[in-house]
């Protein structure tokens, strides 16, 4: 089996886990006021705890989006930091895949909608099944506004979505179920096993809103090249 390292700051919770096997050790950090600040000691702490050293990993993982703008950038970033490092691939793990695997394992939901608040008026959404614990895509991730939501059948929803627009969906769902680097580490686990991963240069995010694909410092960049005739 192989060492997996993963990183996930998508939402206000930052977490990292180190798959090893069968065992998962994890760290979570909230409140703080960048992930960018807990996530390097937290994989300190872990890799000193499972007594290994970076390059002794088989690959690093980040959830890849779709979620927060800046967050997902810094989970990209050190990713690509740390594959660069250890001269290691990297596997990008969708967020939502990652929130499906969460809740078919914490509560056993074979078919599940997995519902990330976007702001803005809007959630990320998609939808998936277990077919013999193999996670299969029924309906791909989805930026819409919550009454557009349109699942098949009558899944199990999950995500801070269900909470953030309650007058939207039927009561019932698992609001509190979200990204985190342990499902993290176990779908890219998988993704290795089947040569599903990239350089540390192609590492990138996922972005569902194009209109804020870049950050506001980025766009000024952009518009004084346009300018200048770059």
């Amino acid at each position: 089996m192989p060492i997996i390292l993963a990183i996930e700051t998508s939402s206000e919770t930052a977490s990292v886990a180190l798959l090893r096997g069968d065992d998962v050790l994890s760290r979570v950090s909230s409140g703080v006021r960048t992930h960018s600040q807990a996530v390097l000691p937290m994989i300190q702490e872990l890799l000193a705890e499972a007594g290994i050293s970076l390059p002794q990993c088989d690959a690093i993982a980040f959830g890849s989006g779709p979620g927060s703008f800046t967050g997902v950038r810094t989970a990209c970033g050190v990713a690509q930091g740390l594959a660069f490092g250890g001269k290691l691939p990297a596997v990008p793990v969708m967020t939502l895949d990652a929130m499906a695997l969460a809740c078919h394992q914490q509560h056993g939901a074979a078919e599940v909608l997995a519902v990330l608040d976007a702001r803005m008026g809007e959630v990320y959404w998609a939808q998936y099944r277990f077919d013999n614990g193999v996670l299969v895509t029924v309906l791909p991730p989805v930026l819409s506004a919550p009454a557009d939501v349109q699942p098949q059948g009558a899944p199990v929803m999950c995500g801070n979505g269900l909470s953030a627009y309650a007058e939207a969906f039927p009561a019932g769902g698992f609001a509190g179920v979200m990204p985190h680097a342990a499902q993290i580490a176990q779908l890219a686990a998988i993704a290795f096993a089947a040569g599903h991963t990239v350089t540390a240069a192609e590492a990138q995010p996922l972005y569902l809103r194009n209109k804020v694909a870049y950050t506001q410092a980025e766009r000024r960049d952009m518009a004084a090249a346009k300018e200048s005739g770059a």
